[in-house]
């Protein structure tokens, strides 16, 4: 579980040094922008190993028909993290689209995994989503939405992301349990 932790907290520090730390994270220029990449490179490697060496321990059983709520829930979210927040018409609005996806993706894991290290690295994944939303808002209060696009590129989106699903589902199932069943 310590590796587990330390990709967590690498994770949060990396994404939340240039709004908590402006002025080093301005000091460091564009070599900056290579060090952070490395840190969530670290911080995703650190996470996966903790993850799959973490000892199960189920607290529950999740229903079998929450895998499919997971896979309706983490296709929305694939969505919401497409361009198509951007260049559609659904999602216009909506300021973080691809944070709010990220903490849906967060959301559809938890129902279906019941363990301690998986409600430690979704969970914390749901809290660092909800807390890069309040910080990137408390930093640029004033915005304001582009232009609205068309349904059509929603459409186009929404068709990625269903073939985006299915080729994450079958990696998925390749490396660790189906998301599809069987």
């Amino acid at each position: 579980m310590a590796l587990l932790v330390l990709g967590i907290l690498l994770w949060w520090a990396a994404h939340l040094f240039k709004r908590l730390a402006p002025a080093a994270r301005d000091q460091l220029g564009d070599r900056g922008k290579g060090l952070v990449a490395l840190a969530l490179v670290a911080s995703i490697v650190l996470m996966v190993l903790g993850y799959r060496s973490a000892e199960v321990y189920d607290l529950a059983a999740p229903n079998a028909a929450l895998k499919g709520i997971n896979n309706l829930l983490v296709l929305i979210a694939l969505f919401m993290m497409s361009p198509a927040p951007k260049k559609g018409a659904l999602m216009n609005g909506m300021r973080h689209p691809m944070l709010m996806g990220f903490g849906l993706w967060a959301v559809a894991h938890l129902l279906v995994n019941w363990d301690m290290a998986s409600f430690l690295l979704f969970g914390s994944m749901l809290v660092w989503a909800v807390v890069e939303i309040k910080v990137i808002n408390r930093a640029e209060p004033n915005w304001t939405p582009g232009p609205k696009g068309t349904l059509a590129k929603d459409g186009m989106f929404l068709v990625a992301s269903i073939v985006l699903l299915g080729a994450i589902g079958y990696v998925h199932g390749l490396v660790g349990p189906s998301p599809f069943g069987g």
